[in-house]
């Protein structure tokens, strides 16, 4: 969960998909604790909001993070970028194709299907095989 801790802002290479998604469980991880040390805390911005027509009504509550989870996401924008655009490599595509991001819907399909697929087995333009190099797996 924690390798690209430790390849905090390298662009170059490859990463397989159980690393890829194995930070995002970490990051998730973090999230929902940072959220109980804010809501704890009295950090957590939450508005309760009511609304009505003439025949419906709607409540609920909508919460935002606090200062802790501002600071862990700017924390953690550069290794997970990087972390992106290793496994686009692995993938046999360029980094670029991260700014598919602006089309909102259809570009973070595109994205997640990239990051569910396999990697190119073998070297390609990229780099070689993280599998045949032998790459550490997680500690």
């Amino acid at each position: 969960m924690l390798l690209p801790l430790r390849r905090y802002a390298k662009f170059s290479g490859r990463a397989r998909p159980r690393e890829y998604w194995m930070f995002v469980l970490f990051l998730l991880l973090c999230y929902v604790a940072i959220a109980i040390v804010e809501g704890a805390l009295g950090l957590g911005a939450t508005h309760r909001w009511f609304q009505h027509g003439p025949w419906w009504a709607a409540a609920g509550y909508s919460t935002r993070g606090g200062p802790l989870t501002g600071l862990f996401t700017l924390a953690m924008i550069i290794p997970h970028v990087a972390l992106s655009v290793r496994r686009l490599h692995d993938t046999d595509r360029s980094g670029w194709w991260l700014l598919i991001l602006f089309f909102p819907i259809i570009g973070s399909i595109v994205l997640l299907i990239f990051f569910i697929m396999g990697g190119t087995r073998g070297p390609n333009r990229f780099g070689p095989d993280p599998v045949e190099v032998g790459e550490p797996e997680f500690r």
